[in-house]
């Protein structure tokens, strides 16, 4: 008899906050923890489902620890859907350091469209305020400026 095929677990989220709004991620290593958390920020942005990946952009990013290496990737992610309206699809990282400092990342999706992608909340940054990243567990929660 055959295994259902099982559906695989989401890795992040939204939720909500005072005046902005959070996103979270989980990932069972550091590099599958920034990817969910930078899928996380596009989900926000659009329905992830209606992103076809298309075209691939590089992204690098660095910070001081791994907090601020999550803050500028988020905010280097904003600037691709900002600049040239980018929506990712998939993201494949390949981290730099122990603890990470920087990153390399290969970000798959397309160019937004109005009539395949719903537009869902406009985020303007990324910010280091009450940022969390912590990799032993793999779980990260970031405000973002809404």
């Amino acid at each position: 008899m055959a295994r259902p095929r099982s559906r695989p677990r989401r890795r992040w989220g939204s939720f909500p906050t005072t005046a902005d709004m959070g996103v979270w991620a989980a990932g069972a290593s550091p590099r599958e923890l920034f990817e969910a958390l930078g899928l996380s920020l596009f989900a926000v942005l659009t329905d992830l489902r209606s992103v076809r990946p298309r075209l691939e952009r590089a992204v690098s990013a660095s910070g001081e620890d791994p907090t601020a290496l999550a803050v500028t990737f988020l905010n280097e992610l904003l600037g691709l859907q900002q600049t040239d309206g980018f929506l990712a699809r998939t993201i494949s990282v390949r981290l730099v350091g122990e603890p990470p400092t920087a990153l390399l990342a290969s970000v798959r999706g397309e160019i937004f469209d109005p009539d395949r992608h719903p537009s869902r909340v406009e985020v303007k940054a990324v910010t280091l305020h009450a940022a969390q990243v912590d990799l032993a567990r793999g779980r990260a929660r970031l405000i973002v400026d809404i």
